[in-house]
C-alpha cells in the first residue's frame, strides 16, 4: 500500500482525450494480462508510482489530484467491458457508496462464490475505515474504489482532500499488506507534504491499540468517566506539561513537550455526545473487542477512536505514533514525456504520437493471441534497454 499527494487542478478532460486514454489504458492492460497475468495487475496497481506512471502515459497530468478519479473511471469501464479476471468497483462519491451493489455484479461476472463476495465487501468497508479512522492525517476521504480479481485478490485506491491546503492525497492498500492487527499496512509511501497524524496503523502504535482493546471492554460509565478526565487535562497545555511531569515515570509513559503538543490536533477536547455514548454501547452490545471488531461496527469514526487513543495515551500513558508513513517523494514525471500531458505539461498530448503508441500495443497483443510473440518480445527488450540506461 501506498499513499501519494497531489494538488488540485482544474479543467476536465477533452472528449477526444478521454477516447484516446481509454484505448491506450486497454493497450498497456492488454499487454500486461498476456505478459504476466491478472494477478500482476492487482498488485502493481497496489503501488502508488506505478499507479501515477500508468496515469502518466496515457496523458494525464503527472501531478493533478484528478489524475486518480479520471484514471479509476477509465478502468472500471475498460474491466467491465471485457473480460480479463479482474473489475473495478467503486469510484468517487456516490459511486463509491454503490459498491455494496456492485459486488453482485462483480461476483457474477468474476464467478464468485457468496463467502469470496462478503469478504470483498468486508475489505472495502475496512480500507475506508483504515484509512479515515486508524490513519488521522488532515484528509478525508472522497473517493473509494477496489480492484477484485478473480482469485480474489484485491487493491484498494482511495482518496482524501485537505481543504486547508487544496491537496488530495491517495492511499492504496492490497490484500498482501492485510493483517488482521492493521498494524504497518503500507508498504510504499509517495508524498511531498509530511504530516503529524495519530496513526494507529503504525508499528509504534501497537500497545496503544492493546489498551483500547482494553478499554472498549469496560463500563460505558467508566469510559465516560475517563473522557472527561481527558478533557481536564486538555483544557489547556500547561496542564497537560504538568500532567505528563508528574506521570512520566510511570508505566508506559512517555514525556511530553509543548512543541510536541502544539504539532499535533490530537490533543484537543472531545465532545461527549449522544452519538459517542450511543457508539461505545454498540461497540460493547456487539461484543467487539479487537481493533478489526471495534472498526466494523457502524459509527465507528474517527471522533470515537481518537476518544479511545486519548483514554490510552493521557490515563494509562501509551501515546500513539505520529510517523506519517511517507517512504519516499513522489516523482513519476518522466513518464509525462510519453505522451504529454492534458495541460501542456510537459507538452500537450500528442495525438499522432498517441495514436502510434496505440496501434503498436494492439497489434502485439492481437500477434500474441495468434501465437507469433516476436513483436511482445522486442517490447520486452525494448524496456530491458530502458532500465539499463536508467530510462
Amino acid at each position: 500500500m501506498g499513499i501519494a499527494d497531489l494538488p488540485l487542478h482544474s479543467g476536465e478532460v477533452p472528449k477526444w482525450l478521454l477516447s484516446y486514454m481509454e484505448r491506450i489504458g486497454k493497450a498497456i492492460i492488454d499487454v500486461l494480462v498476456e505478459e504476466y497475468g491478472t494477478e500482476e495487475i492487482i498488485y502493481r496497481f497496489s503501488d502508488p508510482l506505478w499507479f501515477q506512471a500508468f496515469n502518466n502515459a496515457i496523458g494525464m497530468d503527472w501531478d493533478s489530484s484528478g489524475s486518480t478519479t479520471v484514471v479509476i473511471a477509465i478502468l472500471k469501464k475498460i474491466t467491465w467491458d471485457n473480460n480479463y479476471g479482474f473489475v473495478v468497483l467503486g469510484g468517487k462519491g456516490e459511486h463509491s457508496l454503490n459498491i455494496p451493489n456492485e459486488v453482485e455484479y462483480a461476483a457474477k461476472k468474476l464467478d464468485l462464490d457468496d463467502d469470496a463476495s462478503r469478504y470483498i465487501a468486508r475489505m472495502s468497508r475496512l480500507g475506508a475505515k483504515i484509512d479515515n479512522v486508524l490513519l488521522q492525517d488532515g484528509y478525508s476521504l472522497y473517493h473509494h474504489s477496489i480492484i477484485v480479481s478473480e482469485k480474489g485478490n484485491w487493491t484498494i485506491i482511495q482518496q482524501g482532500m485537505n481543504t486547508s491546503i487544496r491537496m488530495a492525497r491517495r492511499y492504496h492498500l492490497s490484500k498482501n499488506m492485510f493483517n488482521e492487527k492493521l498494524l504497518n499496512p503500507h508498504s510504499g509511501v509517495a508524498s511531498s507534504n509530511i504530516v503529524k497524524p495519530l496513526n494507529l496503523t503504525d508499528s509504534g502504535s501497537r500497545e496503544t491499540v492493546k489498551i483500547i482493546e482494553d478499554i472498549v471492554v469496560e463500563p460505558v460509565s467508566r469510559i465516560i468517566r475517563y473522557i472527561r478526565q481527558v478533557n481536564s487535562i486538555l483544557k489547556n497545555n500547561s496542564s497537560l506539561l504538568t500532567f505528563a511531569k508528574n506521570t512520566a515515570s510511570g508505566i508506559g509513559h512517555q514525556a511530553l513537550n509543548k512543541e510536541y503538543i502544539d504539532a499535533i490536533r490530537y490533543y484537543s477536547p472531545i465532545k461527549i455526545s449522544r452519538h459517542l455514548i450511543d457508539t461505545i454501547n454498540k461497540i460493547q452490545l456487539y461484543g467487539a473487542e479487537r481493533i478489526i471488531e471495534v472498526l466494523s461496527i457502524d459509527g465507528v469514526g474517527p471522533s470515537v477512536i481518537r476518544a479511545l487513543a486519548l483514554i490510552a495515551d493521557l490515563i494509562y500513558g501509551y501515546r500513539p505514533s505520529n510517523r506519517d508513513p511517507v517512504t519516499h517523494p513522489i516523482e513519476p514525471f518522466k513518464y509525462s514525456f510519453a505522451h504529454g500531458g492534458k495541460d501542456g505539461v510537459p507538452y500537450r498530448v500528442n495525438r499522432r504520437l498517441l495514436e502510434n503508441t496505440i496501434v503498436t500495443l494492439e497489434d502485439a497483443v492481437n500477434r500474441a493471441k495468434l501465437g507469433d510473440r516476436d513483436k511482445l518480445r522486442l517490447l520486452r527488450s525494448l524496456a530491458s534497454l530502458a532500465r539499463e540506461y536508467g530510462l
